[in-house]
């Protein structure tokens, strides 16, 4: 089986992607937060950043792409390339309003010539090779097998399904059915993305489609860095590891971010997910949410591990 690090806008950037590789090896690829083309086409500076190939040495990094315009997804996969990447991902999947109410990411979806035509036209022309990271159709699930017929026109690096609909947004449960078709006489691979929490989600999920061969968490490996392990393995993490996990990202966004109230909304983001590794820790979050200096910071999180004990899941 292979493991993928799902990208999460405002998360999974560099620092936490080197952080995770350095403390929690085993991730077999990482993709990037979407990167924007804007109207002129420069990347900022923080996705300048995060593409930069000394920022992610010794990893296999796949760049997502967020546009439905033809022509600045091809400059910027022709920038990628520049910069050694020789595969790039079109995301069709962020259910953000925002996003969506462009008709990109999953809003992209809603409108199925259109698509087609966008991808006739970059599979022509891209410099790299292309896989897609889709939702299941933007209202409906019946308008899976359309998006799949379009999909199957092309030769896809891979396929990375989260089978759920835009208005889904992380509500319901993914729709196997519609992974079960889109498994069937697949012309190139396929992950599955979406709801890989626990070990045990992950032994479900192979267990109805045991030929499965990649499979993309993102919300579970926030949760627990030690997911891959726990589930390669059969070994939690130890809390001594998640606090030097804790404690490498903290100092490489010191590093890295300008201001302590953007460091700390940063490791405030993560704590939404990783306190929930530790049992009876609804009242130490909290202290960490209200926190608004560093030393209060601090404080709030040093109590958390040594008063919380881990879950054994």
């Amino acid at each position: 089986m292979k493991f993928y690090l799902a990208p999460l806008e405002g998360i999974t950037g560099y620092v936490y992607r080197n952080t995770l590789e350095t403390c929690f090896p085993g991730m077999d690829r990482y993709f990037t937060p979407f990167l924007a083309p804007g109207q002129k086409g420069n990347f900022s500076h923080r996705e300048q950043e995060d593409v930069a190939p000394e920022h992610n040495r010794g990893m296999d990094v796949v760049p997502q792409i967020l546009t439905n315009r033809a022509e600045d997804f091809l400059r910027t996969a022709e920038k990628l390339k520049e910069l050694g990447y020789t595969e790039v991902n079109l995301n069709l999947g962020c259910p953000s309003r925002t996003v969506v109410t462009k008709y990109r990411g999953a809003g992209f979806l809603a409108k199925p010539e259109e698509l087609d035509h966008f991808l006739e036209e970059v599979f022509a022309r891209c410099p790299t090779g292309i896989s897609i990271k889709t939702r299941i159709g933007k209202e409906d699930r019946k308008e899976w097998s359309r998006i799949l017929e379009i999909y199957r026109k092309y030769p896809l690096t891979e396929l990375i399904v989260h089978p759920r609909i835009q208005e889904d947004f992380y509500k319901n449960k993914p729709d196997w059915g519609a992974f079960s078709l889109t498994l069937a006489d697949a012309p190139w691979p396929v992950c599955y993305n979406g709801d890989i929490v626990t070990a045990e989600d992950y032994k479900r999920l192979t267990e109805v489609f045991p030929g499965l061969e990649r499979v993309m968490a993102g919300r579970g490996v926030l949760r627990n860095p030690g997911l891959v392990s726990r589930i390669r393995d059969g070994v939690m993490p130890k809390k001594e590891q998640i606090h030097r996990f804790h404690s490498m990202l903290y100092e490489g966004y010191l590093e890295t971010i300008p201001g302590a109230r953007n460091v700390l909304f940063k490791m405030k983001e993560i704590w939404v997910y990783l306190h929930q590794l530790f049992e009876d820790s609804e009242k130490y979050a909290k202290r960490i949410r209200k926190a608004e200096k560093f030393p209060a910071y601090e404080d709030a999180v040093a109590a958390l591990f040594a008063e919380c004990r881990l879950r054994q899941e």
